[in-house]
């Protein structure tokens, strides 16, 4: 009698249980899809950052150039200048 009060006591355990179960397959199912559309926004924003990070240098890049040439033009002008102030001091001494 016992035996069959214990095997009764599980079968009831187990059919109570397979409801629960469902709910949190469905449940779990809803969180996957959630989390899905969640990685697929999130890879999209990547893309966009990467390719914003790409414009980004190449600007910096080209900024860059343009400072190496201004700076060498700037060498180039004071080196002018300072060869006319030079001259134009001694002319005026003399």
């Amino acid at each position: 009698m016992t035996r069959i009060r214990n095997w009764a006591l599980l079968a009831v355990a187990a059919a109570l249980s397979f409801p629960l179960i469902g709910c949190k397959d469905a449940k779990t199912l809803q969180e996957n899809e959630q989390l899905k559309a969640q990685v697929a926004e999130l890879q999209k924003e990547n893309g966009q950052v990467g390719n914003d990070l790409e414009t980004m240098t190449a600007a910096r890049d080209a900024l860059t150039k343009e400072n190496e040439k201004l700076k060498a033009e700037i060498k180039t002008l004071k080196a002018k200048g300072s060869a006319r102030k030079t001259a134009s001091r001694k002319h005026r001494r003399s």
